[in-house]
């Protein structure tokens, strides 16, 4: 926070918090200073070199800042030394002007107290209204859509007259069907002021003299600040200009300056009002503020309200005296060029009759209601002289004695009535103290195209010049006639005298009222620099604890998200890595160790400098494809040793914006992908091979079984059972995979299609191969089926017992029937013990051993194991 106060550069003193109070201190000792008077500073501090000491400030500002302020009104510039001197805690004027000298800075300090930025938007609400009024729409009148409108706002400060006039300049256009191009141009000096002015953005407290209704429609809130419109903005330029320094605009509509000549002396009031009326078009308007006038130039301005300072360019030939110096007077070098228009018939007219009215015509002058003279005759200098002092045009100001009052009087009556009048025998005094009697004439012209008055005032000589004495005996011999003439004229002397007195206090009054106002500024920005310190602190103070907030927020969540991250990194098998546009590794996970040899310390290599496991020859060609093309390529590459397989991803890293940043690349061991594909392929030959040998078996078994059956149902029915027991065989392969089966689960499959439980199987944990269990089951079915029949599971208290164990990579199984009826050798074998024999002994390379034993048959079943 404390930065970001310092930073707006209206902070005095940036010192620690201990000190302070010494320095507050020090401060309010200050206070008893001398004041900003020039002569008062003298007095007080005891020097005697103020003169001199301004001088050095001049020169140090105008070489250090690029500004001369020697025109600036003394006591002013001094007041704003003075504020430096007591921040600075100098009672010495030479100390100071040292320390300007040695300390850079302090001459931009004091160049941004000299710039004082009091302004607000609707300054003199009276005067803003009187501008909407009555010179805006004369401003728009007879300009369509190719023309264009420009205004100029010179000491524009931080931009809120400009924007109040580019509001009303919207509002104005909104109502039109086709509108001019509209161009204002802001300037100042102080950058800083200029840099607020570009961003539109103000605080609430200065709106308050904005209607609710204009601060809906041409500003925007936002967060504690309002934002001008971009419609109102895209009319504005605004640009560092100095109207004392640097040439002037030309063909403006308006020129708005307001409370900047207060600060200026006479010389440069003498110099920037001229500027001011060479920069308007013919007709143009002068917008000042409510203390600032152009009285001494009322020849270039008329005025269009005293009131509120609206003035009018007159356009008059006189003004052409009044053009910048920096600006060539077009008549003259017209004149010396030679460009004069040949003489014709018309010409030739109009020279003679000019030539008759210079020599024989009477003296005379054109003034406008104002009484200021727009143009002279020839041989009016006996009749006005110029005045002492300032040069002026006024026409009272410059009358010779005696014509003064009775040209007062006369004009007054002819402005009033608005007809001709006439004073005879006036008495004028030359500059020989004679007297020359004149007849004066005062009559109204036709009115100007701009709406300005004017009146013609004509000189004619009464009789030849006389003495004093002459013309007094001429008028009376009674001598008290004559007395009472020469009191009368004395009156009217000391009256004279007293106008002018009365005048000169007018003028000074007006001065004195200048230096009020401006003191008057200085103090409101101090004011405004203090209130906006406090709110932009408070502004600050509550930003920052916002931020502050947000940004443990952001912190938390970026924490969060990190560990997440890691975690991910961490815990994914999938090896991930993460390259830029040269292929450098920006991050990878664990997972990659796999494949390349790398380490952390790698973050920033180029992935091309790590070994690898795998081969991928055109690595590099196809990180430039994803680069280029920004698609996803996926290949399938192979471990060194062969052992492993991997499916490699490129894939394009995508930025925020959109563009290409670099490719992620992922690697997926598939090799236990690559080790199930090969097994199926090995398992669907395999199915192949025992789809054909079971279509081989079943058309066997239906041979044989039509062959010994007795009837079709019969033939039916062992079929059918038989393709079963085929079918249980089969399906505990199908449960494994066709993989090898466990012997004791296959036994009770088979049985287990036998509707009996008089079954004991027993015997260790043995695996056989399909083919062996397929022609196992088959077997159990035979030997059960034949035991339902004909053995023991046909009487109701036998049962058989099956075992097997292994000897010698052999396996031997025992069929063993108890308890049932008495059975004999049969005199052939049937299908059933041919099948068994087939099986064990063609299928599977063992032998059948059988036993017909009295208890029950027996059967020894040898094969190998593993097929």
């Amino acid at each position: 926070m404390p930065e970001s106060a310092i930073s707006t550069g209206m902070v005095d003193f940036a010192v620690p918090a201990e000190s302070m109070g010494q320095h507050l201190m020090a401060f309010a000792r200050g206070l008893d200073l001398p004041s900003g008077a020039e002569d008062d500073v003298q007095a007080v501090a005891g020097e005697n070199n103020w003169a001199d000491a301004r001088r050095a400030i001049y020169a140090i500002l105008r070489n250090q800042v690029g500004h001369d302020f020697q025109g600036y009104k003394i006591h002013t510039f001094m007041r704003r030394v003075q504020r430096r001197m007591q921040v600075r805690q100098l009672e010495s004027v030479d100390a100071y002007v040292e320390m300007l000298r040695q300390e850079p800075p302090e001459a931009n300090a004091l160049f941004r107290d000299l710039l004082i930025t009091v302004t607000n938007f609707f300054r003199d609400a009276d005067a803003f209204a009187l501008l909407e009024s009555r010179v805006i729409p004369k401003l728009f009148e007879g300009k369509g859509a190719d023309d264009r409108l420009r205004i100029w706002v010179p000491g524009c400060a931080t931009g809120e007259e400009v924007y109040s006039i580019g509001i009303l300049l919207c509002e104005y256009m909104q109502t039109l069907t086709a509108a001019p191009r509209v161009q204002i141009f802001a300037t100042d000096i102080n950058e800083h002021a200029l840099a607020v002015a570009r961003t539109g953005r103000y605080p609430e407290a200065l709106l308050d003299s904005v209607s609710p209704e204009r601060r809906k429609r041409f500003f925007t809130l936002d967060g504690g600040s309002y934002h001008v419109a971009k419609a109102v903005r895209d009319l504005c330029v605004f640009s560092p200009h100095s109207v004392i320094r640097d040439p002037p605009f030309s063909r403006m509509d308006m020129v708005s300056c307001r409370n900047l000549l207060i600060y200026f002396g006479p010389d440069m009031q003498n110099q920037v009002i001229p500027t001011f009326h060479y920069a308007l078009r013919p007709g143009g308007y002068l917008f000042l503020g409510t203390s600032e006038n152009v009285s001494q130039f009322a020849d270039l301005f008329t005025p269009l309200d005293k009131k509120h300072r609206m003035f009018r360019r007159r356009d008059n030939a006189g003004a052409l005296a009044r053009i910048p110096t920096f600006v060539p007077a077009t008549g003259e070098a017209r004149v010396r060029a030679g460009l004069q228009p040949p003489i014709g018939g018309a010409a030739l007219r109009q020279i003679v009759d000019q030539q008759i009215l210079d020599n024989f015509a009477p003296a005379y002058v054109v003034v406008n209601e104002a009484g200021d003279i727009v143009y002279y005759s020839r041989r009016t200098g006996k009749y006005l002289e110029a005045a002492q002092g300032v040069p002026t045009r006024h026409l009272l100001s410059i009358a010779r004695k005696g014509l003064r009052l009775e040209l007062r009087t006369a004009f007054k009556e002819a402005v009033e009535t608005g007809r001709a009048v006439t004073r005879e025998r006036v008495a004028v005094e030359t500059e020989d103290t004679r007297i020359q009697l004149v007849r004066l004439t005062i009559e109204p012209v036709a009115e100007r195209r701009d709406g300005e008055s004017l009146f013609l005032i004509l000189f004619a000589d009464d009789g030849p010049l006389v003495t004093q004495q002459e013309a007094d005996s001429r008028a009376t011999i009674d001598d008290a006639a004559v007395h009472l003439e020469r009191e009368l004229r004395d009156t009217r002397e000391r009256l004279q005298a007293m106008i002018e007195e009365y005048e000169t206090s007018v003028e000074e009054l007006k001065s004195a009222n200048e230096e009020l106002v401006s003191v008057n500024e200085e103090m409101q920005s101090s004011n405004e620099e203090l209130e906006a310190s406090k709110e932009e602190m408070q502004s600050l103070n509550e930003e920052l604890h916002t931020v502050n907030g947000e940004l443990h927020a952001k912190v938390e969540q970026l924490d969060l998200a990190n560990s997440d991250l890691q975690n991910l990194f961490e815990s994914t098998q999938v090896a991930t890595v993460f390259l830029d546009r040269d292929m450098v590794i920006r991050s990878f996970t664990p997972a990659v160790s796999e494949i390349y040899n790398i380490r952390p310390s790698d973050r920033g290599r180029p992935i091309t400098d790590l070994s690898t496991r795998i081969s991928a020859p055109s690595f590099t060609d196809e990180v430039k494809e994803v680069l280029s093309s920004g698609q996803v390529i996926e290949r399938k590459l192979d471990a060194a040793a062969g052992q492993t397989s991997f499916l490699a991803r490129f894939i394009p890293y995508t930025s925020i914006d959109g563009g290409i940043e670099g490719v992620v690349l992922t690697f997926i061991d598939v090799s236990l992908l690559a080790h199930a594909a090969a097994r199926q392929q090995v398992l669907i030959s395999e199915l192949n091979h025992r789809v054909k040998n079971i279509l081989a078996v079943a058309v066997a078994i239906a041979e044989r079984t039509s062959a010994s059956a007795g009837s079709a149902d019969d033939y039916k029915h062992r079929l059918v059972e038989r393709l079963r027991a085929m079918g249980r065989s089969y399906a505990a392969l199908s449960r494994d995979n066709w993989a090898d089966v466990d012997l004791g689960a296959l036994v009770a499959e088979e049985l287990s299609g036998i509707a009996d439980t008089r079954f004991v199987a027993r015997g260790p944990a043995l695996e056989v191969d399909p083919q062996t269990a397929v022609s196992l089951g088959m077997v159990m079915h035979e030997l059960a089926t034949n035991a339902s029949k004909y053995g023991a599971l046909a009487d109701p208290k036998g049962r058989v017992v099956i075992s097997w164990d292994k000897s010698d990579d052999e396996l031997v199984l025992v069929w063993r029937e108890h308890d049932g009826p008495p059975v004999t050798p049969p005199e052939h074998d049937g299908f059933g013990l041919e099948l068994v024999k087939q099986e064990i002994g063609y299928n599977l390379g063992g032998r059948v051993e059988l036993k017909f034993a009295p208890d029950g048959l027996v059967a020894t079943l040898r094969c190998p194991l593993g097929g």
